[in-house]
């Protein structure tokens, strides 16, 4: 069953300007540093296809030097990792390894080495959303994603050292979920792979690492992972929309108090209201501060559009976009401003679509005088909607292209305005789904790999399409497809769309003449100075 936590859909709060490249990448690194020998030196970072294309423009650089440093997601200090590393004495490198049809489009190889030469590999893939998974350790081919509590334990291929190591385990009332050995010749190293049901006592990881035949063992935590198994049973769990709408009947509630009643479930030790309202604190933030305070994006091809649009709204919003719509166009894209300066934000799902779910429910309940809990569920319907999207197609880029972001962004956005304004779960789905059918095909184009142009006007783009989806079936104009069969639709287009179009700025606007010689300095409005 789906376990993810609706903060991996609503978050995680994060520095700009990607959730795949950014944080995501920022992560693989903070599990690599776990794993790091003593007396780190000189860390070597092997970019493939997308990550190789696109890390300077996505400060995917910047956030694997900072993972290697143990900096959080959200710590202003990954955009100077360079400089803290250097101070530091930690030595980086990067190389381009291009394209790998065997490899995920965002995978990174670490390479770390110590002062005495001992040397430790890693290679993680970032899936989107800042969600991540580890292939291979020391060259051994795994598969971590921190559904279960994981041990990663190097020893020497002799007879009994697995019964010992069970036999520990056993005698520290751990069980077993998974167990995976590989050895690189007989007699030779080894290494297994625990699954855990449970957490890992600090007292077993000791008795391991000095046990005989025992080189090492490490834990592997995935940062953002809940340790919650798919094979966990939640009574209030779901794994698509039909799921999700039959759960609502049962419960008499709306998406939103479903989602929220589920996290609780999934999360018994949170505070989920209290996390929730922080999200909505950092949106807000995210919102009208770049507004008040324009400020270029590191790239410099956009900074200070939000006020420019909202400057003009008083004379062209009657005319054109309204009032509503004027303010929530502004807020997406002041959103992606903040993202681009590598400033901290909500990914919704992702830093690339960041803006579409906050411009178009701030907004929107702005105009209705809604409360802050009202507004706070309809974020929980928005996290519903983007779970199942995550699951049972994409919210990466990289793998679904732009569709897959600012689509499932609209989505999220079309439902959660649809509840805030009243509406059943079918009309929200509805929603949903005439918002994914809109954007059906939207490529991924970043010029010169920056998450800024076209992306900040798409997130504009997302929230009209999302006010337009959400009045369409508020006034019975109900989408005529399953919204379980639009995502597949979403899914299978994402699968068909070329390399060039899912985030390498390979293709698309980004492959245009005046793209590849783009000026790094925006000329729109001058307000940046």
């Amino acid at each position: 069953m789906m376990t993810t936590s609706a903060f991996e859909i609503l978050g995680p709060i994060m520095v700009g300007p990607s959730s795949s490249h950014t944080a995501g990448a920022l992560r693989i690194a903070l599990v690599a540093r776990s794993l790091a020998p003593k007396g780190l030196r000189n860390v070597e970072f092997s970019l493939y296809n997308s990550f190789s294309h696109t890390y300077r423009g996505h400060g995917s650089d910047r956030a694997l030097v900072a993972g290697m440093l143990g900096l959080a997601p959200d710590d202003a200090r990954v955009r100077d990792s360079f400089a803290l590393a250097r101070k530091a004495g930690l030595k980086f490198s990067f190389v381009e390894a291009g394209d790998d049809a065997g490899r995920h489009p965002n995978t990174v190889r670490i390479v770390m080495r110590s002062d005495s030469g001992e040397e430790i590999s890693l290679v993680g893939e970032s899936v989107g959303g800042g969600r991540i998974r580890i292939g291979a350790i020391n060259g051994v081919r795994v598969e971590i994603s921190g559904d279960y509590p994981t041990l990663f334990v190097t020893h020497l291929d002799r007879p009994g050292v697995l019964a010992s190591l069970t036999g520990a385990l056993s005698a520290s009332s751990s069980n077993i979920a998974t167990m995976r050995t590989y050895r690189e010749r007989r007699g030779g190293s080894a290494h297994t792979v625990f699954e855990l049901d449970d957490g890992i006592d600090p007292d077993l990881l000791s008795g391991l690492s000095a046990a005989p035949n025992v080189v090492s063992a490490r834990v592997v935590d995935i940062p953002g992972s809940s340790h919650v198994s798919p094979e966990t049973h939640l009574r209030l769990g779901f794994n698509d929309g039909a799921e999700l709408l039959a759960l609502c009947r049962r419960g008499r509630t709306s998406i939103g108090g479903a989602m929220r009643r589920r996290e609780e479930e999934l999360e018994s030790h949170e505070d989920v209201d209290a996390r929730m309202a922080h999200v909505l604190e950092v949106m807000r933030d995210e919102t009208t501060g770049p507004i008040e305070r324009p400020e270029r994006s590191l790239g410099g091809l956009i900074g200070g559009q939000a006020r420019s649009l909202l400057d003009r709204g008083e004379e062209l919003a009657g005319g054109l976009l309204g009032t509503t719509l004027t303010k929530a166009a502004a807020y997406a894209m002041a959103t992606l401003e903040r993202s681009a300066t590598m400033g901290v934000i909500v990914a919704a799902p992702t830093a690339g679509s960041a803006g579409v779910v906050p411009g178009a429910v701030l907004a929107v309940s702005e105009s209705l005088g809604s409360t802050d809990e009202e507004v706070r569920r309809a974020l929980w319907n928005a996290c519903a909607i983007g779970a199942v999207v995550a699951r049972n197609a994409s919210v990466a880029g990289a793998e679904g292209g732009c569709q897959a972001e600012v689509g499932s962004a609209a989505a999220m956005a079309a439902s959660a305005v649809a509840e805030l304004m009243g509406a059943t779960p079918e009309v929200c789905l509805s929603a949903a789904s005439t918002a994914i059918a809109n954007l059906l095909g939207l490529v991924c184009d970043p010029v010169r790999g920056l998450v800024e142009y076209p992306c900040q006007n798409r997130n504009a783009i997302g929230v009209a399409n999302a006010l337009v989806a959400a009045q369409l079936a508020l006034s019975g104009v109900l989408d005529p497809l399953p919204f379980d069969e639009v995502v597949a639709a979403m899914k299978s287009v994402g699968d068909a769309l070329p390399q060039s179009l899912r985030e390498t700025a390979l293709g698309g606007l980004a492959a245009t003449a005046s793209a590849r010689t783009a000026t790094s300095r925006c000329a729109s409005c001058g307000l940046c100075g």
